[in-house]
């Protein structure tokens, strides 16, 4: 059976992640060798979002959102795709989180439900609203946002970030609403 093929380049952190991916899509990837990505990573990169369209798709812990950071400001029409934490999570101990370890299902429903961030005031939401929800502060914070982040397909994000995250994909009041309930009911 023929593998789907995807027509955007995705930017991924290393082999093993696109030897994952090969065995899940016909795909073609750019590896960024890590979170201090160089500037000819980021020239290639570039260039293949004027060429084909970029997805990046990186591993949902610290370096990962850091490499997903540089991209979006070199690169702000970059598509996203997310995995949570909890589908990255690797089979033996000690490993780190990362698009190696995900599922073929996992795989396929982050690169079928991809984000494209928008910069636009017209979606911030007020911070009041994010502490009375229990995002910023309190004793599950965490797990709310990463919860949240889940339920969104924005990605896990620190109280600091989540302000900005929210802004970039668009999220209205109306769709955080219905995502926190959500949240709630499976807290």
């Amino acid at each position: 059976m023929a593998k789907e093929r995807i027509e955007e380049i995705i930017v991924v952190e290393g082999k093993d992640d696109t030897k994952r991916l090969k065995e899940v899509f016909d795909v073609d990837t750019i590896e960024t060798r890590g979170s201090a990505i160089d500037e000819s990573i980021l020239e290639q990169i570039e260039h293949a979002q004027e060429t084909r369209g970029v997805i990046v798709f990186t591993d949902p812990d610290f370096s990962g959102e850091k490499i997903r950071k540089t991209i979006m400001e070199a690169i702000p029409d970059a598509q996203h795709a997310f995995l949570s934490r909890r589908m990255a999570a690797p089979q033996k101990r000690g490993s780190s989180l990362g698009v190696e370890h995900a599922s073929d299902e996992a795989i396929i429903e982050a690169l079928h439900k991809v984000v494209t961030p928008a910069a636009d005031d017209d979606f911030k939401i007020a911070r009041q609203t994010l502490l009375d929800y229990g995002l910023i502060a309190g004793a599950q914070a965490r797990e709310r946002r990463e919860r949240l982040g889940d339920e969104l397909k924005i990605g896990y994000t620190n109280a600091k970030q989540l302000e900005k995250r929210l802004a970039m994909f668009r999220i209205t009041e109306a769709q955080l609403q219905m995502a926190m309930r959500k949240v709630e009911e499976n807290l």
